[in-house]
């Protein structure tokens, strides 16, 4: 037997999964609550020795993590033009634990200034003008960001001209300044993976040592990634395969916490029709959006200001006084679970509307448009219409009794123009495997796959109109 060791930090739980390289199966899993407020390495010696009990010793050849214990990276991001510096800085930050919580464009203010100083960001991706373009803009920002009070690291990812001198600029204040090159090389152009494997590091090295993860180093022989980007990592193994075994196809991965909602594609999603024209920024083979305001519990007034009190009440059958109560409740009091069918029916309202809500903004868009060569269809973002392969996690949707029935009325809810999908299998991920899989895609990609294809139980599929 070849055993190794599989850990997952979460912000709630530390998840433990043993995997035996050679049959390949799953030996055990376990898991304990994280201890970040005191000693995390607590937490996970609570797991291990539960995993020990059902198991009984075993020799690991390593023990591998991953770890959303920091809570992520909260990230703001400078750059020249608003609609390309955000999008540009979301999807550099998409699979490396980090989420975009204000994008500032052109020349910094005094105003701008201020909310920077008040955010105190986790990380700055300082960016904008296309290589050989705008410098005036980016030296201008590096200046002043120099003078900003904290030592939150700043990740330089512009124009390549002005690069050497906005780290002489910023290496004159309290940030750590790192590099990458340029997000946008050239105009409509994207070259995000630099930056967002820079991103991955920061993670790594500040913000998770930060937290304790440090203090667990010896039970470790390392932590690989934050926990989106192994996630990542297996969806898109399941995706593509491996050079031996064929992976499942274009695929939609949807994550339903107590935080946030979590979609995942991997997907081209190019157009459909020969009729449609693509319009702005393209888009990642593998896509992870973070939508921070919905979440079942710590952001379930979220999931209500985004549909309405009105349409969780039709949801749930139940009056809006009654709703609102309990949206209240949830955001209060994050731990609640329901405790009788009125609630149950509640929480399936927030769980159709956090999910549909997160596909379509996860999702392009597709509007008619005419043009002097007569009507057409403009598309901006993912055509996800035609994906046939849903995988769930997520404790709401996992040990929801009527999964099928809320992933459909999730995804009927959509606006015509959302191109999300029409018809899919859904995929479960109840072991809860995928963040361990991804730890193994690199080194036991064909362990992995053989695994999550065996494990990961399909449901009968469900069409959404």
């Amino acid at each position: 037997m070849r055993a190794i060791l599989l850990i997952d930090f979460g912000s709630t739980y530390t998840k433990l999964t043993a995997v035996d390289l050679s049959a390949p199966r799953v030996l055990g899993s376990a898991q304990a609550f994280t201890t970040v407020a005191s000693d995390i390495s607590l937490g996970l010696e609570q797991a291990l020795a539960r995993l020990e009990a059902a198991t009984g010793h075993i020799q690991y050849e390593a023990r591998l993590a991953c770890s959303s214990a920091a809570g992520g990276l909260n990230m703001v991001a400078c750059g020249l033009v608003p609609g390309l510096t955000s999008k540009a800085a979301r999807l550099a930050a998409f699979g490396a634990g980090a989420k975009v919580i204000r994008t500032f464009a052109y020349q910094l203010t005094d105003e701008d200034m201020a909310q920077l100083a008040r955010i105190q960001p986790d990380i700055l991706l300082l960016c904008g003008g296309i290589d050989g373009g705008n410098s005036e803009v980016i030296l201008h920002n590096a200046a002043r960001i120099a003078s900003a009070p904290g030592d939150y690291p700043v990740l330089v990812a512009g124009n390549r001209a002005a690069q050497a001198e906005c780290v002489r600029l910023l290496e004159q204040g309290s940030h750590p300044v790192y590099t990458a090159p340029n997000v946008m090389p050239e105009m409509n152009t994207l070259n995000i993976e630099p930056a967002a494997e820079v991103i991955r590091q920061i993670f790594l090295k500040r913000i998770i040592l930060a937290k304790g993860l440090g203090r667990a180093q010896r039970l470790l022989d390392g932590i690989l990634m934050p926990t989106p980007a192994a996630v990542l990592k297996a969806l898109r193994l399941l995706s593509k395969g491996t050079g031996d075994e064929a992976g499942l196809g274009d695929l939609i991965g949807v994550d339903l916490g107590g935080a946030t909602t979590d979609i995942y594609s991997i997907a081209r999603g190019e157009p459909a029709s020969p009729t449609t024209i693509m319009r702005g920024l393209p888009e990642p083979l593998a896509k992870r959006t973070v939508e921070g305001d919905l979440g079942m519990r710590y952001n379930a007034l979220g999931i209500q200001e985004a549909v309405g009190a009105a349409a969780l009440a039709q949801l749930s059958g139940q009056d809006e006084d009654a709703v609102q109560a309990y949206v209240v409740h949830c955001d209060s009091q994050p731990e609640t679970l329901p405790g009788d069918e009125t609630q149950r029916q509640m929480d399936r309202a927030l769980a159709i509307s956090a999910v549909g809500t997160a596909l379509a903004r996860h999702a392009g868009t597709l509007e008619r448009v005419y043009t002097p060569m007569g009507p057409m269809h403009e598309q901006r973002g993912k055509d996800l219409s035609q994906v046939r392969q849903v995988v769930v996690t997520g404790g709401a949707l996992v040990y929801a009794m009527d999964l099928q029935q809320i992933m459909e009325q999730a995804l009927r809810r959509q606006e015509a123009t959302a191109l999300t999908p029409r018809q899919a299998g859904l995929m479960v991920d109840r072991g809860y495997i995928l963040s361990a899989m991804g730890l193994l895609a690199d080194t036991h990609g064909a362990v992995a796959l053989r695994l999550m294809k065996d494990i990961i139980g399909r449901e009968e599929a469900y069409a959404a109109v």
